[in-house]
């Protein structure tokens, strides 16, 4: 069987698809963040800090916008800042820590911009350190 070709040669890396709303990855820049796929959304992490998580899905648009991890006691504090600011329907909770500033607002562009300005200020109201998840048990041995 011949090996597939691609553009580049052989086996070159999957080119990922450039994250949604891009100008807030961009916003970042300064602080060198870093972009991982989550959940059908791309996760933006400034360190260890997940600050955002990006979703734009055309088949389920409900919660397409800018998520903000953050938790519940900074809630009414950010909803001063950001008025459309709302939970995620997804979860099908009434409160969840992660809040969309949805895509759909009228002030949605400024409202992100404003976000990428809180986290360059280092506002301890957005980010947090994501729980490491638990290793799988590895069925061979070790030497």
């Amino acid at each position: 069987m011949a090996a597939r070709k691609t553009g580049d040669g052989l086996f070159a890396p999957k080119q990922r698809k450039p994250a949604p709303f891009e100008f807030v990855v961009d916003a970042l820049s300064g602080l060198e963040p870093t972009t991982r796929p989550m959940f059908g959304c791309v996760a933006v992490y400034v360190g260890d800090n997940i600050v955002f998580a990006l979703r734009d899905k055309a088949n389920s648009p409900a919660d397409n916008g800018v998520w903000l991890a953050t938790s519940e006691q900074h809630h009414e504090s950010l909803r001063q800042e950001f008025p459309s600011m709302r939970s995620i329907e997804l979860f099908g909770k009434e409160v969840t820590g992660w809040q969309v500033l949805p895509v759909d607002a009228p002030d949605f562009e400024e409202a992100a911009l404003r976000a990428c300005e809180l986290v360059r200020a280092a506002d301890a109201r957005i980010g947090k350190v994501p729980k490491r998840r638990a290793r799988k048990a590895s069925s061979g041995l070790r030497a």
